[in-house]
């Protein structure tokens, strides 16, 4: 009688359970930042849907020694050519959309969505959505040195009126080995949040109004919910734009 209940149960719970879109994500840039992907967008699944539901996810982690230190235009097209390739097997699996876990790989974007059918949700777009609303207009944007200087991600945040402070190249500098070195390699330090607490700082000086971290990693040294500015996590933003498509709850563009 108990196994007939559970399963009498368990069918009367799955009635109530809606239905999930399936979402793939091309990971592994870094294995940290996909990790923190996976647990996010179960937890806000999980918290809105039902407390047993599980995120319907396709992941394909990268190997991140064939992505990484890109400096030549053919590395780049070398770069496309993975994720396109990585594209097109995850739609082939099954997904029905996709995502790209890292900032920086958003400079591939246009090649890589021109490769599918089907959408990919790009995180600069929805980090300047997230602005918009809570009416930010003037920011200063935290990241890996090409999300920091070349134009593929501030030209996303710009159209949705939000003015960028010019890069500080120190601070560039700063960044890139903070996040090279040790974010991506699963290191945390204390001298790297002081550095963070300080270039936040800094901005605040300078006139920004909002912090932008484009760095899928960022969140590991820097407290976004108690600083000195308003920051706005790409990482978080982009988890919640994902578990709101596979909720059918996804904002418009």
């Amino acid at each position: 009688m108990l196994a007939l209940y559970t399963v009498s149960h368990l069918h009367t719970e799955s009635k109530d359970t809606p239905t999930l879109r399936k979402l793939g994500i091309i990971g592994g840039m870094s294995w940290v930042s996909t990790a923190t992907y996976y647990d996010r967008i179960n937890r806000i699944v999980q918290r809105r849907a039902a407390p047993m539901a599980s995120a319907p996810l396709l992941i394909e982690s990268l190997d991140f020694c064939q992505l990484y230190a890109l400096h030549e235009e053919r590395d780049w097209q070398r770069a496309a050519s993975v994720l396109i390739e990585s594209a097109r097997r995850l739609e082939g699996a099954g997904a029905q959309a996709l995502i790209i876990g890292a900032n920086s790989m958003h400079r591939l974007y246009d090649d890589v969505a021109a490769s599918v059918d089907i959408p990919i949700l790009h995180i600069a777009e929805y980090v300047g959505l997230a602005m918009k609303r809570a009416g930010k207009t003037n920011a200063a944007l935290l990241g890996t040195r090409n999300v920091m200087t070349e134009s593929f991600y501030r030209k996303r945040l710009v159209a949705h009126g939000i003015n960028l402070l010019p890069p500080n190249m120190k601070y560039v500098e700063a960044l890139d080995r903070i996040i090279y070195d040790e974010l991506m390699v699963g290191k945390v330090t204390r001298e790297a949040q002081r550095t963070l607490r300080t270039i936040i700082t800094n901005k605040a000086q300078e006139g920004a109004e909002a912090i932008v971290l484009a760095c899928t990693e960022l969140d590991l040294i820097v407290d976004v919910d108690a600083n000195v500015l308003p920051v706005f996590d790409s990482t978080r933003i982009h988890c919640e734009v994902a578990a709101d498509w596979i909720l059918e709850q996804e904002a418009e563009q």
